[in-house]
């Protein structure tokens, strides 16, 4: 199979990271008999210092010509204080709302070689196994009106949560796909004791249950959830939110990996004529800038990214879990970051990218 992928290293450490993805990637191909057409582009803080737009528009371009994205990370401190519209994480968002990917996949699985790793206690996190997965391009973060407003003496900032039955029933759908294929359960996650937008949520999910019979369905409200995930996280088998309830209890879930550079993340939107999702592949951690360039990152997340890529942009189902089972291979062997080694004699970015290679043969 010939495909093409567009790469967006990003800032920090999403260069090292992306570079070790590829290597893997490149790897599969050559291995399986595949081809994989790789191109470079722009995104976020880089993208502003060389273009003075987070989103340039050739980067919108490639990405809407590529068969799948894969991005590294977007962030700088130096932009921290400037507004957000012209903040790296635009582009983010940006490219985002281009593609239409409207369901962020983001697996949390416990390995047993990363136990005493995570801060919970041992049984607690052994057999962890869910996808959370988040609507990504509705609600607070894209809603208007919104900005800073001079109000009196003062000011007043705006934000506005909306969301469209068919914003969340897209987004259901596909979390009971998955379910099905996995231990047919979906739990829904909202406020609907508060918020309006969650009270729309909860009756539109229920609507979609009954074209699932058979797969069981339970809600949450999101501050019993944040509290479940660390009390009992292996009730759960797929959880669907709201954007920004999403972008906070998915990062919950490092703890439960033993570290957030462990998660990868799949963004996906509609389907090609191929059959295959419309993707946006990306490690959950941020741009690290204070180990950028020290050959310190954790490359997992990334490498990771490039096997959901595979499954689901691609249909390899099998050269996918040929990147599970040997990063799984490698964690055994001890040869990891010092995030996940914080004792003895770490493995760099590189050697753990040599690693997974070795460990697929």
């Amino acid at each position: 199979m010939e495909f093409s992928v567009l790469t967006l290293p990003g800032d920090g450490i999403g260069i090292e990271v992306t570079r070790e993805a590829i290597r893997v990637l490149q790897h599969i191909c050559q291995k399986f008999g595949h081809k994989a057409n790789l191109s470079e582009a722009l995104l976020g803080g880089i993208a502003i210092h060389k273009t003075g737009s987070p989103f340039p528009a050739e980067t919108e371009a490639l990405c809407q010509q590529a068969d799948a994205t894969l991005m590294g990370a977007v962030g700088l401190p130096e932009f921290d204080n400037w507004p957000p519209e012209k903040r790296p994480e635009r582009g983010l968002l940006g490219i985002r709302k281009t593609l239409g990917v409207y369901a962020n996949l983001r697996p949390v699985r416990s390995y047993a070689s990363l136990l005493d790793s995570s801060p919970l206690k041992n049984h607690l996190v052994d057999g962890v196994d869910m996808i959370i997965v988040r609507e990504l391009t509705g609600g607070i973060y894209y809603g208007t009106p919104r900005g800073i407003t001079e109000e009196g003496s003062g000011h007043r900032g705006t934000n506005t949560m909306t969301y469209t039955t068919e914003e969340i029933a897209r987004v259901t759908r596909m979390s009971f796909e998955l379910a099905r294929n996995r231990r047919k359960k979906v739990t829904s996650v909202d406020k609907s004791n508060v918020l309006e937008t969650s009270q729309l949520w909860r009756r539109v999910v229920v609507e979609v249950a009954k074209e699932y019979p058979d797969v069981e369905l339970n809600h949450l409200l999101v501050d019993n959830c944040a509290m479940q995930l660390v009390l009992n996280p292996k009730q759960f088998d797929v959880v669907v939110m709201e954007n920004m309830f999403g972008d906070i209890l998915s990062d919950e879930g490092a703890v439960l990996a033993g570290s957030i550079g462990m998660l990868p993340s799949a963004s996906i939107g509609t389907r090609k004529p191929n059959g295959y999702w419309v993707g946006l592949y990306e490690p959950v951690h941020g741009s690290a800038p204070d180990i950028a360039g020290q050959n310190k990152a954790n490359p997992l997340g990334a490498i990771g990214s490039v096997a959901a890529m595979l499954e689901y942009s691609f249909g390899m189902k099998e050269e996918a879990a040929a990147v599970n089972k040997a990063m799984e291979a490698v964690l055994d062997s001890g040869r990891v970051t010092a995030d996940l080694r914080p004792k003895g004699q770490p493995a760099t970015t590189e050697q753990v990218g040599q690693a997974v290679c070795e460990a697929i043969g």
